[in-house]
């Protein structure tokens, strides 16, 4: 598949930054806790694949990467005007995200690029799977507000629409043989470990932040069917998760390529949402409930 950049401005009230996805505050806090992740997060992303751009001769592989660095872009752009919803609802969301920011710079002091580039795949595969979970499943967005649930669906069909390119980056410029095997697992592991205990804390911190927020303890159980019992967002991640540590795994053996042909229909919807709000569809920042 070839990435291509989007100009996309959902369109995102800010009075239901709280309690926009349809099972209450602890879910809608649970997806924007990984919000806070996406601009730091992308910035990472891009630079260890641009690091060996120079390094890729196939011309595809190039455009891919573009497009790539592309879509990562807006989706940063996207989301740091997310976050500053939450900033503006009173929570923590400026203060998480420098943690992350830090986190990410001491990779990059520490960590020579090909280790680097294994936590980009890593991670994009977390991103490809919730983006394939998330599109095959009614059930993870259902009636929720639809600003939020079209940014969600945007990112997700770009983030499935690019899913190969920094591992096709990854298997063009390391040698093959036990070495990127090992490197590649090894780091699956550790980014498991810690991006999900990140999500955890950061989800608490918003949850304890929001005065608007009823049942604060009693509410976890929600999350928990949510992502345990049904729909099971992280229960169905297993299996895929698993295959990454096969040592043929490559991200398109979940071919889910068809769900694609959703995208211009979903810009037209996001467009003609914005419209509706009294917004501009094609406005360089979010626009007003």
């Amino acid at each position: 598949m070839m990435p291509v950049r989007r100009d996309v401005h959902p369109h995102l009230p800010p009075a239901r930054i709280c309690d926009w996805h349809e099972r209450g505050h602890h879910v809608t806090h649970y997806i924007n806790a990984l919000s806070i992740f996406f601009p730091a997060g992308e910035r990472f992303f891009m630079d260890s694949v641009r690091h060996y751009r120079d390094r890729i001769t196939d011309p595809e592989l190039k455009q891919a990467v573009s497009g790539f660095i592309g879509q990562e872009a807006m989706h940063t752009r996207e989301h740091v005007l997310y976050n500053r919803l939450l900033d503006d609802a009173g929570l923590p969301a400026a203060k998480l995200d420098h943690a992350v920011a830090r986190l990410l710079n001491l990779l990059r002091g520490v960590l020579p690029p090909s280790w680097q580039l294994a936590h980009t795949i890593a991670l994009e595969h977390y991103t490809a799977m919730l983006a394939g979970g998330l599109l095959a499943d009614a059930r993870h967005m259902g009636d929720s507000e639809p600003g939020y649930r079209q940014v969600w669906t945007w990112h997700a069909l770009e983030e499935t629409e690019h899913k190969a390119v920094a591992y096709d980056v990854w298997n063009a410029v390391m040698k093959p043989g036990p070495y990127r095997y090992l490197l590649r697992a090894g780091t699956m592991l550790t980014t498991t470990v810690t991006f999900w205990a990140l999500v955890f804390v950061f989800h608490i911190r918003l949850v304890m932040a929001d005065d608007t927020c009823p049942h604060k303890l009693s509410g976890f159980g929600r999350v928990m069917n949510f992502l345990w019992g049904s729909p099971g967002v992280l229960r169905r991640l297993i299996p895929e998760w698993l295959d990454y540590f096969r040592p043929g795994f490559h991200p398109w053996d979940a071919d889910n390529r068809a769900q694609l042909a959703r995208i211009d229909p979903l810009i037209a919807e996001i467009e003609d949402t914005a419209v509706r709000a009294g917004a501009s569809p094609r406005a360089p920042s979010i626009r007003g409930a």
